[in-house]
């Protein structure tokens, strides 16, 4: 295959190296799917078990709980059993969860099962953007760890639309489908194929070069690094080998101020990225997107067509980002969303606000959406997913990937990872209730969080575009 030259002596194979980032981005293709096929099972599991607001919430968002819990161990088991163990481990959980949410018999075993998924997404989340990181040539790491966002938005989108299909064929969520079985249930047994492919092929990659360094075993990271890099191969592995020859097993301690004190600042600038990137309320669109456009007047069938378009949408601007982070830089990406979602969501919080309100069958008073509104609202919407799918989608990811040093990288990323989903899943609970006090309440909260994240970034966010790792 054809190399590509950087710099003075940074020459790479590009074939390589973006085929092995992308199998292990498959981890976020399945993170995405995971986390989107409740999407449309969310009215039909409600009404089959009897669910209210509440608990309807807690089962939609359990799968967070595995989240906060399986990203807080990736790091460490990766540090101990290597990054494609750790995959494998992932795909084992990814598959449990599929077949174990597919024959729940209530709302209390489905959340277990939520919850096993959930594992697989956690760590899934931290090992993709490590592992990436790791094998990438330091010119086109943003470009390879934006592999992660668009396999997470692919993700989402293929759930989504198998969700759309299935429910079409059948007459909707709640009806019988094949073998006597409801619709909604082969919603979740569909990421059964992606969960065993990931497996699989996460067995023919090799393992970090990083990773075997610190193990001691420079021949194996030699020849991996031989199959990324056709020039300066020895002096990258000298490289890796200055930055961990004072290493010992990190621990939560090590991210700590020497001397005592509170986290590093760049550990608590990890945790505030992720923190806002769920605090601006994405996961809302697509956890509760279709029962959202139901809710202020649209069909089942449309509202599972606009949950599409918006997958696509992501899908695009994902590409968008992709090609322009290496460029511009990720602060200027991250600046640009940020003022693009404190737009868009506010418009969608004066259109909620000013709408028509109408008694539900429930006697609950909710807005309905009159053809002008509906337009625009939906428009806003997309045009949230837009600046979101551009700019914190990808490049939290990838400045997650890279903005820490090799000492702590496993453990601060698995920290950072944790709070993310356990922010996802206050977002993702609260929704519920939130909307019950009024739509414009909640997307009011989520344009404040995205004026917030602007003057944030402006402030503290480093700039880690075209620095080695061993840099940090």
């Amino acid at each position: 295959m054809a190399g590509e030259t950087i710099g003075v002596r940074e020459e790479f194979n590009t074939g390589r190296v973006v085929l092995l980032a992308a199998v292990a981005a498959l981890g976020g293709f399945l993170f995405g799917f995971d986390t989107a096929v409740i999407n449309g099972t969310v009215v039909a599991v409600r009404e089959q078990f009897g669910m209210g607001a509440g608990l309807t919430g807690f089962v939609v968002s359990s799968a967070l709980l595995g989240c906060i819990v399986g990203a807080y161990l990736a790091g460490r088991l990766a540090d101990r059993w290597g990054r494609i163990r750790v995959m494998v481990l992932a795909a084992v959980l990814f598959s449990v969860s599929a077949l174990g949410s597919g024959i729940a018999f209530g709302p209390w075993d489905l959340i277990v099962w939520r919850v096993v998924g959930g594992l697989g997404v956690g760590a899934a989340s931290v090992i993709a953007p490590a592992y990436i990181a790791e094998i990438s040539p330091a010119a086109v790491r943003g470009r390879l760890g934006s592999l992660q966002q668009l396999a997470i938005v692919t993700g989402i989108f293929v759930a989504l639309l198998s969700d759309a299909f299935l429910a079409g064929v059948a007459g909707g969520a709640a009806e019988e489908l094949w073998l006597g079985q409801e619709a909604w249930r082969w919603m979740f047994w569909a990421e059964l194929v992606p969960a065993v492919a990931y497996g699989v092929l996460s067995l023919q990659i090799p393992e970090s070069p990083r990773y075997l360094v610190a193990k001691g075993q420079h021949e194996q990271a030699h020849a991996v690094l031989s199959q990324v890099l056709t020039t300066g191969v020895r002096e990258r592995i000298e490289e890796i080998r200055r930055t961990l020859r004072e290493e010992r097993r990190t621990s939560f301690a090590d991210l700590r101020k020497p001397g005592g004190g509170g986290l590093l600042p760049i550990v608590w600038i990890g945790i505030a990225l992720s923190v806002f990137q769920q605090f601006v309320g994405i996961n809302v669109i697509f956890y509760y997107s279709s029962t959202l456009w139901q809710s202020v007047g649209f069909t089942e069938a449309d509202a599972l067509t606009q949950t599409v378009i918006t997958s696509v949408t992501n899908i695009v601007v994902t590409v968008v980002a992709i090609a322009l982070i290496d460029r511009i830089g990720r602060r200027k990406l991250l600046l640009i969303g940020s003022a693009g979602m404190f737009v868009t969501l506010g418009l969608l919080a004066v259109v909620f606000g000013t709408a028509d309100l109408v008694e539900n069958a429930q006697g609950v008073l909710e807005p309905v959406l009159g053809d002008t509104q509906g337009v625009i609202a939906l428009l806003a919407a997309n045009g949230f997913v837009v600046f979101f799918g551009m700019s914190w989608g990808p490049a939290v990811w990838v400045l997650l990937g890279e903005m820490f040093n090799n000492r702590i990288r496993g453990t601060a990323l698995g920290l950072a990872a944790a709070a993310q989903w356990l922010a996802n899943f206050a977002i993702s609970t609260s929704f519920p209730k939130m909307a019950e006090i009024g739509l414009s309440f909640a997307y009011g909260f989520y344009t404040a969080c995205a004026l917030l994240s602007f003057f944030f970034v402006l402030r503290f966010v480093p700039e880690t575009r075209g620095r080695q790792l061993e840099d940090m």
